[in-house]
């Protein structure tokens, strides 16, 4: 079976331009073309864009996919090894998720201090945004 870029990005939920990129970044091979220069994808390399897909909606970047990806396909080491860049990835999480909660609760403070009446000269909100830290 063999993907033009149309087909592999359709399959693979992104666009060709994204294709093109992973190509430049080289987390995609360089596909066989045909005759005529057109690009030729087999089932490998649609898995690997749906890895690289599915580790960036978990949040790694392109750099930590890479090493994903060397650990997968060139790393006699064990799962340990994976399991260790998850575990950094949770911590950024979980450090992320509190910065949010606490600017959630900055955001709702001062949506209580306005008085929707108030002219904006006198907007707590925009007051606070201009303090010094």
């Amino acid at each position: 079976m063999t993907l033009t870029i149309g087909q592999l990005a359709e399959a693979g939920a992104v666009n060709a331009e994204t294709i093109r990129y992973y190509e430049r970044m080289e987390l995609l091979r360089a596909p066989e073309r045909t005759a005529g220069g057109y690009r030729q994808y087999g089932p490998s390399e649609l898995r690997r864009l749906r890895f690289i897909r599915r580790a960036k909606a978990l949040g790694f970047s392109l750099a930590e996919i890479r090493e994903l990806l060397a650990l997968r396909v060139h790393d006699p080491r064990s799962c340990g090894a994976v399991s260790r860049r998850v575990d950094v990835k949770i911590q950024g999480v979980e450090q992320r998720m509190r910065e949010m909660r606490s600017m959630l609760r900055t955001l709702k403070r001062l949506r209580a201090s306005c008085a929707t009446g108030t002219p904006t000269v006198e907007c707590p909100i925009l007051e606070a945004l201009d303090e010094d830290a």
